[in-house]
């Protein structure tokens, strides 16, 4: 299993593509920490109907997460990629030759993605942390509030993870890698969110399906400031959007990995 997973992981830090998505996720972590910062801390605290409102950790934690939305989609197509390359170049029959039990070739996939979601977690905290505690030191805020600061940037790590398992599903479920990609990043971008909107208009979708949406199930983890007014959908608590996440990780990855037990690949 050990080499498998060695193997998995080389595959991606030989290519060029992981110094680019490092410096995308440095980048976006910095650059929307500081654009968020003095957005949320304008008016965190007004009170004022569609304005952000909520408390010092909780304006702590949006900073610090504002570019979190561009990070996991980052690690949506990194998951699909790592799946997608192989169909799409032709190199799974070779990956099945070297590790010919399916099941242990994909459980090792799922932990180098959970690896690799952890390092550019990692990076994007880097970028997020150093330049949005900067902006709420200028602001007036203090940069670590409370102890659930911490936990919110160790559920980042966890939520970028389980978005690349997400995207591990969606590349063998559309084995065309460009398909995969333009599915995904619509429906995660476009689709969903046009989606919640009209679902909002809707009492029942606002109470009991929005919530329920990945990219809603994600804010409650992070357990940011509230827009939207009273009439806004509640978000969950954050362990609950923590699990909501992680079973849409585990029945599309669940879903892809029968597929590649049962799928005759020449």
């Amino acid at each position: 299993m050990i080499p498998a997973i060695k193997a998995e992981l080389r595959k991606f830090f030989t290519t060029r593509l992981w110094w680019g998505m490092a410096i995308a996720m440095l980048v976006i972590g910095a650059g929307l920490a500081v654009a968020f910062g003095y957005f949320v801390t304008a008016g965190a605290e007004s009170g004022a109907e569609g304005v952000p409102t909520g408390t010092a950790e909780q304006v702590a934690n949006s900073v610090y997460t504002g570019g979190l939305s561009f990070g996991y989609l980052l690690t949506l197509v990194i998951g699909i990629m790592q799946i997608g390359s192989e169909y799409r170049h032709k190199t799974i029959t070779s990956t099945l030759l070297a590790v010919p039990r399916r099941g242990q070739m994909m459980v090792a996939k799922v932990v180098a993605l959970l690896v690799i979601g952890a390092i550019y977690g990692l990076i994007f905290l880097v970028g997020s942390v150093a330049a949005g505690a900067l902006v709420l030191n200028a602001q007036g805020y203090s940069p670590f509030p409370s102890g659930g600061v911490f936990r919110t940037l160790a559920l980042s790590l966890l939520v970028l993870g389980l978005w690349a398992l997400i995207g591990l599903g969606v590349g063998i479920l559309i084995p065309n890698q460009v398909a995969a990609l333009l599915i995904a990043v619509a429906v995660a971008w476009i689709v969903e969110p046009i989606g919640g909107v009209l679902l909002s208009l809707w009492d029942f979708g606002r109470d009991h399906i929005v919530p329920y949406l990945p990219s809603a199930a994600t804010q409650a983890m992070v357990n940011g400031v509230q827009q939207g007014g009273p009439d806004a959908a509640q978000p969950l608590s954050w362990w609950a959007g923590a699990l909501v996440l992680a079973a849409y990780a585990a029945v599309l990855a669940g879903l892809g990995a029968w597929r590649t037990m049962r799928a005759d690949i020449s």
